[in-house]
């Protein structure tokens, strides 16, 4: 059972959300708008954040940016059709992932589900006895303590952008595609993922390079894919 934050201005869609995944034995909380959403993060600790982008007052986009200045929960957002950019901002700010109103009651419970595994693996997995560090130059993941550093300063990344570079970094040196980081990442299909693989990888960057736009570690193979650059030390 997780404890789940659903935030939307439109009550209807709330309580229809809170009914899927009461059903899955969630605990669910309710907010209306982004700052009740920041008010409740603050008191009480969630595992996963369901936000909708367009709300009046605090929106979900800068809702977003806001908890991530402390807060590394999962989370997803909720979006018209029409908002394809809102979507993509919404990946680039900090957004795990994001459902495309309307949507099934089953798109939603999978998506969540996604998104709890991955945050528990990160949070509270058992560790195995023998360490599992990788490191390439001054860049450095330990899978048992789930840290990353660069030249030995602490980064902090969502749990979508922790299992992409787990995921390079695992393999130094070898292009993956856009299809095989999306399907090993997300665990389903890849259809029309250019987009949401590509604004995670650059806020990967944002976060590991001195100088995102001429990186030293994460590169980009024109018309392959991504990997992770081979550095002396690692």
């Amino acid at each position: 059972m997780a404890n789940i934050l659903v935030c939307d201005d439109e009550k209807e869609i709330v309580d229809a959300i809170e009914i899927y995944l009461s059903q899955e034995g969630h605990k669910i909380r309710k907010a209306y708008d982004g700052q009740e959403a920041l008010r409740i993060l603050d008191r009480e600790a969630m595992d996963l954040l369901i936000l909708d982008i367009m709300m009046p007052g605090l929106d979900g986009i800068r809702t977003t940016l806001k908890i991530r200045e402390t807060n590394p929960l999962p989370i997803i957002m909720l979006s018209a059709k029409s908002e394809d950019a809102d979507k993509i901002l919404g990946l680039n700010v900090g957004a795990d992932d994001y459902v495309t109103k309307p949507f099934s009651p089953l798109e939603l419970i999978a998506r969540v589900k996604s998104q709890l595994r991955r945050y528990t693996q990160l949070g509270s997995a058992k560790l195995p006895e023998n360490g599992n560090l990788y490191r390439t130059g001054g860049l450095e993941m330990d899978d048992d303590k789930k840290e990353v550093r660069v030249d030995g300063e602490a980064v902090k990344l969502t749990p979508i952008e922790y299992s992409i570079l787990l995921l390079l970094m695992k393999h130094p040196g070898k292009v993956f595609s856009i299809r095989q980081i999306y399907e090993s990442i997300w665990n389903e299909e890849a259809v029309a993922a250019e987009n949401t693989v590509a604004v995670h990888i650059r806020h990967i960057r944002e976060k590991i390079e001195i100088n995102p736009k001429e990186p030293r570690y994460l590169k980009v193979v024109w018309g392959l894919g991504y990997k992770i650059e081979k550095q002396k030390g690692g």
